[in-house]
């Protein structure tokens, strides 16, 4: 018996959604994550992007635990001496509530040019609407 590895363009792509509201960001991640991958498929190959597509609405009501809002920081660099420059999730919930789900998910998939092309896949939407109808996305099990 040979083993199938799955070819780019072969496997059919589905379109899932999940409304966020009330759902815990980590755990929430983590099962949109192997979703965008394709893990949850049993012809799941490595070197190609077997995964769905996500639509993730009311992200700006995702829940987080004790007090995150005030004490989580994300960081970043701007590149220049002493150009560390850090904010914290309830700064980014006010300003850019999609970007927290967003970074969320992408730290969790390969840091690769095939973790990229998975992350495209991932649609995240402030609030209960979204243009992706005509897809006929189903409902995620979270």
């Amino acid at each position: 018996m040979k083993t199938y590895m799955a070819k780019t363009g072969e496997v059919e792509q589905k379109w899932h959604w999940v409304d966020a509201s009330g759902k815990i960001l980590g755990r929430l991640a983590a099962k949109i994550a192997p979703i965008l991958m394709g893990k949850h498929r049993p012809t799941y190959t490595p070197h190609t992007d077997t995964g769905d597509f996500v639509i993730v609405v009311n992200a700006e009501k995702v829940a987080v635990s004790r007090d995150k809002d005030r004490k989580k920081e994300y960081y970043y660099h701007t590149g220049y001496p002493g150009g560390l420059r850090s904010y914290t999730l309830g700064d980014l919930r006010k300003k850019n509530p999609t970007e927290i789900i967003r970074l969320a998910v992408r730290r969790m998939l390969p840091k690769t040019k095939l973790g990229k092309k998975m992350f495209s896949k991932l649609k995240v939407y402030a609030g209960p609407d979204h243009p992706h109808s005509a897809q006929n996305p189903e409902p995620l099990d979270t």
